[in-house]
């Protein structure tokens, strides 16, 4: 048997005979009952700390002899130190009274008891454990992964003295800008169906359940057939129903007006009392946006707060596994997940709930560098010492930090058909894949419809530490289109890992040899009519020269010597954004025949990249 499973074996054993379970449903401050599940130890010898996850995913399992199964994750050496466990269910999900909305509104003046949000919430669960719970020490900390990373910012909120430190983790902040269903204003349609319609999740909950609530399985497993069969958005809407209410409400608001600001997570994050540790995944596919922007959103609005943050080279939520070595095809060197518990994490919580331990040896920020391999402590990030470099598209597939002098402009031209659009990933698939983030984009460099710009091989390594900035001089035919830009590291054609098994039964993937590999390190889409503005689109007038410049989300990666660096430029990404029609109309409300061809011109030398680069 092999150790891991033995150990998860014995910690079952363990966890069974050393906790016990109680399930409580408490009232909140309008009289609303929001359900728990409380998860305490046996020992009576000293007081323990909380630590509570809110959740809209369920508390289950459901049963008083029936157990989470912490044991599976490094969550049980929190149960190993005397932790007491708390789960809950959020407003109007699964076992908890009310009625559910997706990322409420933070209300800023509360006037009365039916001012309530997921701030408020927190506060009267929190109140009610330290009062009610045995033997607690009267510290709480607050974590979560994704939507459980929304309800800890807003933990993070409610101001109860008693919570001491909370870790947003790959947080929900702006599902317009760059978390989940939208990046930049651009509709993504595999998550967004996937989440409500397949998963199930926008259905009603009249009543307390534990239950789930009934999915939906598409009749074509190919999700870029059925994507393009289904065609334009507004099919999907039909597919998803009235019942849908926030995927309906999504319909019914395509620019980022006040009611997407309302749910803008990051709006207000000021006074922050607790401790923070924000930490997200370098790739990943959910919310690459959510934990650096997060981060960089408390710093500036409430600078005196103690916050931290941490990313990895992780997919969503990949902290949390046992296994953190590699992602895809690409290997990270170390099981990054362990590290992160022992050296990070478990860390934070001990020193802050308990009072044991030192965070001296944990700096402001702590960074992985993929490329390179290896941790990094800052005082900040991005880091003092990153320099904005530009570096050139230039003609006949080239790129340089040097720009081309010429008197004469000149531009690479392709053609954008919503017939045929680009797919985001080589294989065919199901569901979304979260592995599309280290990609190889070879596939995609050998269409027509793909620009690729790439540079002489390095003598030397580059850091990038920062976000990335797509500055790009175009000109359409027609008046919208998408930009999606990739940023890739080039690996030399005789690269591979010296013990790889090609043949290999159990993964194939992983163990493919990587010779040429072009790996995305980060990509990247724009609507193009929000270039000035998520508020006020603007068609594109053809032929005119129009820039469009936009930030891709953070990078920290190193290209090492003998690498290559590699950027492409296409108009679709499919299906995991939803096409556009290429035309300035309401694309959520566009009909099959609103789709046209486009003729879309990169004008060289003009448009670049800026780099975050450190010496």
């Amino acid at each position: 048997m092999p150790f891991f499973v033995s150990a998860q074996n014995a910690d079952s054993t363990w966890f069974v005979n050393n906790y016990t379970k109680r399930e409580v449903s408490i009232p909140m401050r309008d009289g609303v009952k929001l359900f728990v599940s409380i998860y305490a130890p046996k020992d009576q010898t000293e007081k323990h700390p909380i630590l509570m996850e809110r959740t809209p995913y369920s508390c289950w399992p459901y049963g008083k002899t029936q157990f989470q199964p912490y044991w599976a994750t490094h969550l049980i050496e929190y149960c190993k130190k005397g932790y007491i466990m708390v789960t809950q269910d959020v407003r109007g999900r699964w076992m908890s009274e009310g009625v559910f909305a997706d990322v409420r509104p933070f209300v800023f003046n509360k006037k009365g008891k039916q001012d309530i949000d997921e701030a408020s919430d927190t506060y009267d669960t929190i109140d009610w454990l330290v009062k009610n719970v045995e033997n607690n020490n009267g510290k709480v900390g607050v974590f979560g992964i994704s939507y459980p990373g929304f309800y800890s910012t807003m933990a993070a909120l409610s101001g109860h003295p008693a919570l001491k430190a909370v870790s947003p983790e790959a947080p929900v902040t702006d599902w317009f800008v760059g978390d989940d269903f939208h990046h930049n204003g651009a509709f993504f349609q595999m998550d967004a169906f996937g989440f409500y319609k397949q998963g199930g999740f926008g259905q009603p909950h009249p009543r307390p359940t534990t239950q789930p609530a009934p999915g939906y399985d598409p009749p074509i497993h190919d999700s870029y057939k059925f994507f393009l069969t289904e065609g334009a958005v507004s099919n999907l809407t039909k597919l998803v129903g009235d019942s849908m209410l926030f995927w309906n409400q999504m319909m019914a608001h395509p620019n980022r007006d006040d009611w997407w600001m309302a749910r803008n997570a990051r709006v207000g994050v000021k006074d922050v009392k607790p401790a923070m540790l924000v930490v997200g995944g370098l790739f990943d596919a959910e919310d690459c946006f959510g934990a650096w922007n997060m981060y960089k959103a408390i710093d500036k609005q409430s600078p005196a707060t103690n916050n931290r943050l941490v990313m990895g080279p992780w997919y969503h939520g990949q902290w949390r596994s046992n296994d953190g070595t590699h992602l895809g095809n690409v290997q990270f060197g170390s099981n990054t997940s362990l590290w992160y518990a022992d050296h990070v994490e478990i860390p934070f919580f001990e020193f802050y709930l308990r009072g044991k331990g030192s965070l001296d040896s944990l700096s402001k920020v702590t960074m992985f560098f993929s490329g390179e391999n290896k941790w990094h402590q800052l005082a900040q990030w991005p880091p003092a010492d990153a320099q904005a470099t530009d570096i050139y598209l230039q003609k006949n597939g080239k790129l340089s930090f040097d720009a081309a002098t010429t008197d004469k402009p000149l531009a690479d031209t392709y053609i954008s058909d919503p017939a045929k659009p680009v797919p985001y990933t080589e294989a065919v698939h199901f569901n979304r894949t979260r592995n599309y983030m280290t990609d190889d984009q070879r596939f995609a460099a050998r269409r027509t419809d793909v620009l690729a710009y790439e540079t002489d091989t390095l003598t030397k390594d580059l850091n990038l530490a920062g976000p990335v900035i797509a500055d790009l001089l175009v000109s359409l035919s027609n008046t919208d289109a998408d930009f999606v830009v990739k940023l890739i590291d080039v690996f030399p054609d005789n690269a591979g890992y010296a013990d790889v098994d090609i043949y290999s039964e159990k993964d194939p993937v992983l163990h493919s040899p990587k010779g040429g590999y072009q790996m995305l390190v980060r990509g990247e889409i724009m609507r193009g009519r929000y270039r000035n503005s998520y508020s006020n689109p603007e068609a594109f007038e053809p032929g005119k020269p129009t820039q469009v410049k936009f930030a891709l989300p953070d990078v920290a990666h190193t290209f090492k010597k003998g690498h290559r660096i590699m950027v492409q430029i296409q108009s679709s990404w499919f299906p995991l954004v939803d096409r556009n029609p290429q035309q300035f109309i309401d694309i959520y409300h566009a009909k099959d025949e609103d789709f046209v061809k486009e003729t879309i011109n990169v004008y060289l030398n003009q448009s670049k990249l800026i780099l975050p680069i450190i010496k």
